[in-house]
């Protein structure tokens, strides 16, 4: 049959079972805007700002596993998304954004909304599509699901002029699609893994070490498999979180710049590390030579640019990790580690995260109570900073993708949206964003997307008038000197302020204000004592609620590896932070 662009594009959604796209419309997509007009099979979410659009889309495919899509227009619709493009291939997301371009005649001349949209995503894609033969169109966008979804996965961009959405042609949606140089490895070597198999089976002291790589292959089941049934204990980063659960006795918690000393310490005394699925990125190592300087490193990941990028290792596998796992599992025993078993549960209990139990009302504690109401059962999305990291430390992940978060590119804004994406995705969940009241900002104008869109959505507001995490490091570093991080700061206040108290101007904006005027609930938090009726309330309505808890403005993460440190050197207060400068 013959259709236009525009309506071909709306049957290749069709055939990959796009039930929900994220966007916002222009002049050179509102073809594409009739063709979707109607259509009973997706559902369009019109959100405030671009950057909301690819941020849910994001959210939607961490949530669901499968490929997030956003539409928008071209010049600034399409430079809009950029932030979101690189936040989902830092940590390997499958996303499909369709751009719109001006029409092909005119490309290159400066045309009205016209940006090189390929040439500016290129660094922040897996790869990127511009379509100028409307032959092309299909094929193009099979070839843009599949990448996305295959090998490491990752954003798609397809850029699509006007003249090609309403140019005629014949529809034919191939099945299958084969790229040249295309073919990522699944099957890990028969003979890596006998040599992995041999090495855990002769280690004192093993460790294994996975990241979010487990839970893109869905491979959850077969990691926990293993660990029960060799022992071997186990530490997640933070996009791994939830791929182990986290309520079982082998976890260690986070390793890494604010990870548990347990971890940090297991690191750097085992003698076989077996990476899965997880990259050696800075957060993770600290100082890299000194980074588990003991240990022989397996790693097993199926991107093979990801391997021995950042340490030299002796036994790598390329591969799909669920794959490799279940031949693991074929071979696995239980190992005789008693002793490297007792040590670790030693470090367990001298060293738990904690936080001072006193009348003060502290994020940790707020974290704590989310975690023991709502059981675990929820999806947690994030913002970036300290409430980010106090998510990661408090809140016990049990089953995967319940922590939607940005890793590598440490994105503000990004967790209100994610939730919008997180709850198309499961309808029936309870989704919660924590966030900071510096971070949720920069993409605040979503609240009137949730709110036309009636989710149920909740905010756990950790308010503390400062850019928390960035504060942290000034007091530890820059002796108290709070330069641009006080977010109550007005043209009133002296030049130099190190001494936050009620003198303090009154913050902008009023956050329960502010949920209100977006039809939202709005309930703000002083007392502790007050935290656990707040939190059943609003759990227990199907509306959306924000609730601003006001929190010690000088609340710290800790432990906490100082930038250039190995990860067994974790500091807890400015006084260590001063020894470490000292050293």
């Amino acid at each position: 049959m013959k259709l236009t662009g525009a309506l071909a594009i709306v049957e290749a959604l069709h055939k990959e079972k796009i039930t929900t796209i994220f966007g916002i419309p222009g002049g050179v997509v509102i073809p594409l805007f009739d063709a979707l007009y109607g259509d009973k099979k997706i559902n369009m979410v019109i959100t405030k700002h671009e950057q909301g659009a690819i941020h849910a889309a994001d959210g939607f495919a961490r949530s669901s596993g499968k490929p997030g899509v956003c539409i928008v227009t071209s010049g600034p619709g399409a430079t809009n998304i950029v932030t979101g493009l690189a936040t989902a291939y830092m940590d390997s997301i499958p996303v499909v954004a369709i751009t719109g371009q001006v029409p092909t005649a005119i490309i290159g001349n400066d045309a009205f909304q016209e940006a090189d949209t390929t040439g500016i995503t290129r660094p922040v894609t897996k790869h990127n599509f511009i379509v100028k033969d409307p032959n092309e169109l299909t094929s193009v966008l099979k070839k843009a699901f599949h990448i996305a979804k295959t090998g490491r996965p990752g954003p798609v961009v397809v850029d699509i002029p006007k003249d090609i959405t309403t140019s005629e042609f014949e529809f034919d949606y191939p099945e299958k699609v084969s790229i040249p140089g295309y073919n990522p490895t699944v099957h890990g070597h028969t003979r890596q893994i006998k040599k992995v198999m041999d090495a855990i089976k002769e280690a004192k002291r093993p460790l294994i070490y996975a990241g979010g790589g487990i839970i893109s292959s869905d491979a959850s089941s077969e990691l926990k498999q293993f660990v029960k049934t060799t022992g071997t204990p186990v530490t997640l980063t933070l996009m791994g979180l939830g791929a182990y659960p986290g309520t079982e006795p082998e976890f260690l918690g986070m390793l890494g710049m604010h990870g548990t000393k347990t971890a940090n310490y297991a690191v750097d005394r085992c003698d076989l590390l077996i990476a899965i699925g997880a990259r050696f990125d800075d957060r993770v190592t600290g100082k890299l030579e000194m980074f588990a300087p003991h240990a022989k490193f397996i790693h097993i990941d199926i991107d093979p640019a990801s391997i021995g990028k950042n340490v030299v290792i002796d036994i790598p596998i390329v591969g799909d990790a669920k794959n490799i796992l279940k031949e693991m599992n074929k071979h696995a025993v239980k190992l005789d580690i008693k002793n490297w078993q007792n040590e670790v549960s030693k470090w367990k209990k001298e060293h738990p995260l904690a936080f001072m139990d006193d009348e003060l009302l502290r994020p940790q504690y707020i974290i704590d109570q989310l975690y023991k109401i709502t059981k675990g059962d929820a999806i947690i999305t994030t913002e970036v900073g300290q409430n980010q990291m106090w998510t990661a430390q408090f809140y016990k992940f049990d089953k995967p993708r319940r922590l939607i978060t940005s890793g590598g590119l440490g994105t503000m804004g990004y967790g209100l949206p994610a939730a919008i994406g997180a709850q198309f995705a499961n309808p029936d969940s309870t989704v919660i964003d924590i966030a900071g009241d510096g971070s949720i900002q920069m993409n605040i104008q979503e609240m009137a997307t949730i709110s036309q869109c009636m989710l149920p959505i909740k905010i756990v507001l950790l308010n503390n008038g400062y850019l928390g995490m960035v504060r942290q490091w000034q007091e530890f570093f820059f002796n108290k000197r709070y330069s641009a991080t006080c977010l109550k700061r007005t043209k009133g206040c002296p030049d130099i302020c190190s001494n936050p108290g009620p003198q303090c101007p009154q913050y902008v904006p009023d956050f329960v204000k502010l949920a209100e005027a977006y039809n939202a609930v709005g309930i703000r938090i002083t007392k502790k004592s007050d935290v656990q009726g707040a939190l059943r309330d609003a759990i227990s309505t199907d509306k959306a609620v924000l609730l601003d808890f006001i929190i010690n403005p000088e609340e710290n993460v800790t432990p906490m590896v100082p930038a250039g440190a190995p990860i067994n050197k974790m500091i807890s207060s400015k006084e260590d932070a001063e020894a470490f400068l000292l050293a």
